[in-house]
């Protein structure tokens, strides 16, 4: 297990060397000067200049390159913003909480959904729960997010008036007069969000899980288990459930990375302060230092999950281990 572990902390470190040097190339090398950018085109040439020096864009692009990671690595930083002059990590302190809570309320949410009904329906094929579930994938996979929240604002928020339309409140409670906080109002205010993400993405997994525990149970040893006398219950927690999740695991270390970084059109669509409409504003103001640090915090939290996934399904099933 060790030297399972020591590897896969390599390849992650190798995966976060590449991200970042290819991140940088892109975004540094490749667009206009970034001085100009930080300055602004009416300003004069030798205050760009200056610029350029504090930017170290003087330096040879190896000596940019290493000055990049060594801020990332031992302070944390990802520069200032060109626009207003904000470190990026105060930026991205205040917007990843909200995309945060969005993903993982979401992911909470639909595995909630798609665990009981793709294994309910996977035990009871062409039953009327199956038939119903099979109906719910098919609506979940073909209808976009977008169109999901807009119809929920309409319905449920506007209509019915059940939950805000949008906006965000701060899990932490706080006495401040006016300010929206505390855990009821944060999940309140969080409903509509969270089972927009959640609808396509059950509808997902619940086919996965259904064809996953379908296949499992067909397999040698859940017949031999039931031969030798085990009970139903233990058969499909201890033999069925373990090893068909494995390729959950997989996807769902994946997603959460992506989601982290891709939930732009659900926070848009309900007016919430993350990382997705923070990138929408940098990008056409060429704001290189926010944009460089989403896509960094993306990239990086998607080698940490599928890190986190590897030792988990090392756990799950340890013939991984000597892969």
């Amino acid at each position: 297990m060790t030297q399972y572990l020591i590897r896969r902390i390599f390849w992650a470190f190798f995966l976060f060397v590449v991200a970042t040097m290819i991140t940088y190339v892109i975004f540094f090398v490749v667009p206009a000067d970034p001085a100009t950018l930080a300055a602004g085109k009416a300003t004069k040439p030798e205050i760009v200049a200056h610029i350029r020096r504090e930017l170290h864009l003087n330096l040879p692009i190896y000596q940019q390159y290493w000055l990049f990671v060594w801020n990332l690595v031992r302070h944390g930083s990802f520069g200032y913003s060109f626009v207003n002059g904000l470190p990026v990590r105060t930026m991205l302190g205040q917007e990843i909480p909200v995309t945060a809570s969005i993903v993982v309320g979401g992911v909470v949410m639909y595995l909630a959904i798609a665990i009981p009904t793709g294994v309910i329906s996977a035990l009871r094929p062409r039953s009327i729960l199956d038939r119903s579930g099979m109906i719910f994938v098919l609506v979940g996979i073909s209808a976009p997010s977008v169109w999901i929240g807009l119809i929920l604002i309409y319905l449920v928020g506007f209509r019915l008036g059940w939950t805000p339309i949008g906006d965000y409140c701060n899990l932490k409670p706080t006495h401040a007069i006016g300010v929206c906080s505390g855990p009821g109002q944060w999940a309140y205010h969080l409903l509509l969000p969270w089972i927009t993400l959640a609808v396509g993405s059950a509808a997902l997994y619940t086919r996965l899980i259904r064809a996953n525990v379908m296949e499992t149970m067909s397999e040698d040893y859940v017949r031999t288990a039931r031969a030798k006398g085990a009970s139903p219950s233990r058969v499909l927690v201890q033999h069925v459930l373990r090893n068909s999740m494995l390729q959950v695991v997989t996807i769902l270390g994946m997603d959460l990375g992506l989601l982290l970084g891709g939930v732009v059109f659900i926070e848009i669509v309900f007016g919430m302060p993350g990382l997705g409409a923070q990138l929408v504003q940098a990008a056409p103001r060429f704001d290189l230092p926010v944009i460089v640090g989403i896509v960094l915090f993306a990239t990086l939290s998607v080698i940490t999950f599928n890190f986190l996934v590897d030792v988990l399904y090392a756990w799950l099933d340890p013939r991984i281990r000597l892969a």
